[in-house]
């Protein structure tokens, strides 16, 4: 029988998880009810509503992690997707039964910051329509939206005109690793280095805040991987599943 225990602070969780980054992002947003338990060597943070969806974030050995989902997904609803290492949560999945795998991407992540230096700069609250206007245009489908509960502010870049060109939120950030998302430019101002402007004035921002800045990219996405890259962040390939029918 699986023996699961609660943990009960960050410091417990960065322990258990071993300064796992994805396990201690997670485990931050106590505000929106994240839960944290064990077993054996594995973690598994129980976060409602972060970064637009109830996650599950396992880390640890993978016969410990299937049997520490196993004992915990029942009890937190079936709204919750596991998120992990892709190879965890393709193991996962086989000794789960309800558990389909439902896609591959990417952490990428630096605790270092850009040192790029450029014009973009923090918005205001009265940025808010024309940011929505620039997503609904390039970016429909993306989490981080102005007023969402867990994004925090955002950053932009303004032609001559002050049309907006580009944007980027700082959004579910935690202690130990600032969150990038919400990345959107304008089709007149792509390859006008827009993109990264005002990444690495965000990227730069969270590094200095938080010590480390993390963001989940798609991995069929080249062209953000690429941009991501040339601003010295690595990937770490990641996975998630779902409970069947959900």
């Amino acid at each position: 029988m699986t023996t699961v225990r609660e943990l009960n602070s960050l410091a417990d969780v960065h322990g258990a998880a071993r300064g796992d980054a994805l396990a201690l992002w997670a485990a931050a947003g106590s505000a929106r009810g994240s839960r944290a338990f064990t077993a054996g060597e594995a973690v598994a943070v129980v976060a409602p509503g972060l970064s637009g969806r109830d996650r599950l974030a396992v880390t640890g050995p993978a016969g410990d992690a299937a049997a520490l989902v196993r004992a915990v997904l029942p009890h937190v609803g079936l709204t919750f997707r596991p998120i992990g290492d892709e190879g965890l949560i393709r193991h996962v999945v086989t000794r789960v039964p309800e558990l389909e795998f439902v896609d591959a991407f990417g952490w990428m992540q630096t605790e270092t910051a850009t040192g790029r230096r450029g014009t973009a700069s923090w918005l205001t609250a009265s940025d808010g329509d024309d940011i929505t206007a620039l997503l609904d245009e390039t970016f429909p489908n993306s989490y981080a939206r102005p007023g969402r509960p867990g994004v925090s502010r955002w950053a932009g870049m303004r032609d001559e005109s002050g049309a907006l060109l580009g944007c980027a939120a700082d959004a579910w950030s935690a202690p130990d690793a600032g969150f990038l998302a919400g990345v959107a430019t304008a089709e007149l101002a792509r390859g006008r280095g827009v993109g990264a402007a005002v990444c690495s004035f965000v990227l730069d921002s969270l590094v200095e805040r938080h010590g480390r800045a993390a963001l989940i990219v798609d991995g069929w996405n080249a062209a953000a991987v690429r941009l991501y890259r040339g601003l010295g962040m690595s990937w770490r390939p990641l996975a998630a599943a779902r409970v069947m029918n959900r």
